[in-house]
């Protein structure tokens, strides 16, 4: 595959999706190929906890739609990019999600970055268990910190910055594709 594509989302407090962020990238190099920001009607209405970072800086969506309409227009942008692979933070939360995108082959970041032989920036003294995942502080915010050592960052909870997020993080543990595991 020459590229693939990360996605977030966030939902509602009744746990439906409010907005959907999608960056490709070259399988290679893991460089920004292109993005896409979708908020879904009438959800965005709905209020969640992260209702108030879906226009946060002036984040404009490429696309404002009922749900069906925003996930045939990702379709559409995924299958431009000829993108056959879907990457998420707790990707099973966002499959769960998004059924309409279960053709794709679908691969979490999180179980490299929250791992000790994978992640070599996680501290000697932080607590892991034997498996070698971190018990406690392995969200996005604290594998970007450890990875970046800028102890400033904080998660937007937006889905497209936070999209872009998780792709420097699979950036900055550098491994290779073939390295995570298809849920």
């Amino acid at each position: 595959m020459s590229k693939f594509a990360v996605i977030d989302t966030e939902t509602t407090w009744s746990d439906a999706v409010m907005s959907i962020g999608l960056a490709v990238a070259d399988s290679d190099t893991f460089d920004l190929i292109d993005k896409q920001y979708y908020i879904l009607t009438p959800y965005k209405n709905h209020g969640g906890m992260y209702s108030h970072a879906l226009y946060l800086r002036g984040a404009e969506p490429d696309v404002e739609a009922p749900r069906e309409a925003a996930i045939a227009q990702a379709i559409a942008f995924l299958a431009d990019h000829n993108v056959a692979a879907m990457f998420a933070y707790n990707a099973a939360f966002d499959y769960r999600h998004l059924p309409e995108l279960s053709h794709l082959a679908w691969y979490d970041i999180m179980k490299l970055a929250a791992y000790r032989q994978h992640n070599p920036k996680i501290p000697p003294r932080a607590e892991c268990y034997g498996t070698g995942r971190l018990k406690r502080g392995y969200g996005v915010e604290s594998i970007y910190r450890m990875l970046t050592d800028d102890r400033a960052y904080c998660e937007l909870h937006n889905a497209l910055t936070d999209a872009i997020d998780e792709l420097t993080i699979m950036k900055l543990l550098n491994h290779g594709i073939d390295r995570y595991i298809q849920l």
